[in-house]
């Protein structure tokens, strides 16, 4: 077929039989699945109502329909394109009569969950993200198939754990709903109790291709084996080394063992890249292949070369911002669009500074992920609420934010107005001496950092008043290493370093959160923006000039990455993240931050930072 490598061919124009094709960045496998849909109905004459292409997301579902429809010049065509859960409902839809709106919405399910947090008396923090977690934990059971039981929890205390997604699933049932992984579950229970309708499923889904198949969970994996047999003309698309969703249940190890499932299995590697320049495959080489659990496969760059990549080193988080931005806007002073420029940062939080300097540098910008805003984070508010009542407040709800954090065996029923008084709180609590115990030093907190400037206070806040007991306890309850909230907390620390008093920072912090609203509003209306993402958003696009800042050990990888395969991961992340790059690939480093020295990621060396520059 015109205008295909050797490979693309090859992989277009299998016929029958199960087939892996290694797809590396900007390969071309979009249109290998393309052109062989039109392969299998033009040259080997099957019935388009016999193909099923299945993706991830709906949006890869529609693009992919979307591009064989303009292929073949057509507005309808039989073939089947959707994602996991669309095709297993429809088979669900048949069998049991299953209707769309018992599948359970987000905001239920959130909802749902909110009820069982209640119900157990948890105090939550991060109630989002806390919440986004479970459902993701909650989702690994099911499509693993693992006994409650024996599973220790990630997200929170097992036993918490074990209530909350038993009190979850009752809450479902009772509502007479079913969630997206139900849907694999009761596909998978249907296919295996029943072989009759199995087989018509099989008659009807003769040809099987799966996308983005490095992503593929154990329960997806078995239901699609089991749909696509006897025959097994099963084609799977994927790039092993871009396999970063574990944390969601995918599983690339199925796709590595995919030729011990299917030994007849034929193998074939689209080995050229023609998104980026030889420079950035070359590097992006260099770190994956330090992953030991991987194919082994060689790449080529279809372009010609280009500049190399920009290692770089700053002594601090301001210079590489600084330099950052100062780069940005030369590009577009130069006339260039600056949605072809892309800053890519492992986790969200990370943006906030640079979020900060694009709005004084009036550059526009647009975020993949959700608007950060520090100062909106419940540290940040814990803090805030210790000030204002140092200041004066007396509000019930500042109160309330500070009173247990750390613990003063304060309850919420003594406080019954919304103004709070000290010497009635100590008459209730004169037969606990421990708690007007705390309750004085509380008041003698407050005296203290009346008199300080917002950095100084912060500091005494953590150190003296003890907040950092509270970090460490809820840092256990919640499963991560208080490192984690300690980043969080330096970082509001360091930027109110430049503030002399508490009203210029609360100054400050009131026009940060009007100025961000106003981003957001023009962000629904502007086309063009430097694009703020994190690694995991940016899998599948592609940008003239890519950042990756902060290349530092305890970011990437990130410190909550301890084993090997974890270090794994975390090494395709940046692969992924590298080869987002067409033209030009930034990769900084900081040797100091929030006054801690830093060490530079391994990976940042294994990129080829120290060879030949």
């Amino acid at each position: 077929m015109p205008n295909l490598s050797k490979a693309q061919q090859e992989a277009v124009c299998h016929r029958d039989g199960p087939m892996l094709v290694l797809a590396g960045p900007g390969s071309g496998k979009t249109r290998v699945i393309t052109y062989r849909i039109q392969y299998l109905i033009e040259k080997c004459q099957i019935s388009p109502e016999e193909i099923l292409v299945v993706t991830f997301t709906r949006a890869a579902a529609q693009e992919m329909k979307g591009r064989f429809l303009e292929r073949i010049g057509q507005e309808t065509t039989g073939v089947s394109f959707g994602t996991f859960h669309a095709v297993f409902f429809g088979i669900l839809k048949h069998a049991y009569g299953f209707r769309a709106d018992q599948i359970v919405r987000s905001e239920q399910q959130y909802e749902f969950l909110r009820e069982q947090v209640r119900k157990l008396r948890l105090e939550i923090e991060d109630e989002g993200e806390f919440l986004s977690d479970l459902l993701g934990e909650i989702g690994r059971v099911k499509n693993q198939r693992m006994p409650l039981e024996t599973y220790r929890a990630v997200s929170c205390d097992t036993t918490a754990f074990q209530r909350l997604y038993k009190g979850y699933e009752e809450r479902l049932r009772r509502a007479r709903l079913l969630d997206f992984d139900d849907m694999l579950g009761y596909c998978y229970e249907l296919f295996t109790e029943r072989s009759d309708i199995l087989a018509a499923w099989q008659q009807k889904y003769r040809y099987i291709l799966v996308d983005e198949f490095q992503d593929i969970n154990q329960l997806q994996y078995d239901i699609v084996r089991m749909l696509a047999a006897p025959k097994n003309h099963l084609f799977v698309v994927g790039d092993d080394d871009q396999a970063i969703y574990g944390f969601r249940g995918s599983c690339p190890e199925l796709m590595l063992h995919f030729q011990e499932d299917y030994p007849e299995a034929r193998r074939v590697l689209l080995e050229r890249n023609y998104r980026s320049t030889p420079q950035i495959v070359e590097r992006s080489l260099w770190l994956i292949r330090q992953n030991e659990n991987r194919f082994k496969k060689e790449l080529s760059a279809e372009k010609p070369a280009g500049p190399p990549v920009w290692f770089q080193t700053f002594a601090n988080q301001e210079e590489e911002l600084d330099n950052m931005v100062d780069k940005i806007r030369a590009y577009g002073e130069k006339g260039g669009c600056y949605h072809n420029v892309a800053v890519l940062f492992r986790t969200n939080t990370q943006a906030s500074g640079l979020v900060e300097k694009l709005m004084e540098r009036n550059i526009p910008f647009q975020i993949r992920d959700r608007l950060p805003n520090l100062y909106d984070h419940w540290i940040s508010r814990h803090i805030q609420a210790y000030i204002r009542m140092a200041l004066g407040s007396r509000k019930r709800q500042d109160f309330l934010l500070v009173m247990n954090r750390p613990k003063r065996y304060i309850s919420r029923d003594a406080l019954e107005s919304e103004e709070i008084c000290l010497e009635e709180l100590y008459k209730l609590y004169e037969d606990k001496p421990w708690v007007c115990e705390r309750l004085g030093k509380l008041a003698y907190d407050w005296k203290m950092i009346a008199r300080m400037k917002p950095f100084g206070a912060i500091h005494y806040i953590r150190h003296v008043v003890g907040y950092e007991e509270y970090l460490k306890e809820y840092a256990e309850f919640r499963g991560v290493k208080l490192e984690e909230f300690l980043e969080v907390y330096e970082e509001i620390q360091e930027q109110s370093r430049r503030f002399s008093t508490f009203a210029e920072w609360f100054a400050y912090l009131e026009e940060y959160e009007k100025k961000l609203k106003r981003q957001a509003k023009e962000q629904e209306k502007r086309k063009d923006g430097v694009v703020l993402s994190t690694m995991h958003s940016s899998k599948g696009l592609e940008y003239e000039i890519v950042f990756i800042p902060d290349a530092n050990e305890g970011i990437t990888p990130h410190k909550r990455a301890v084993l090997p395969g974890e270090i794994e991961e975390e090494r395709r992340l940046f692969y992924v993240a590298m080869t987002r790059a067409r033209e030009l690939l930034y990769i900084f480093a900081l040797q100091e931050r929030h006054g801690k020295r830093q060490s530079i990621s391994r990976f940042y060396l294994e990129a080829g930072a120290l060879v030949g520059q």
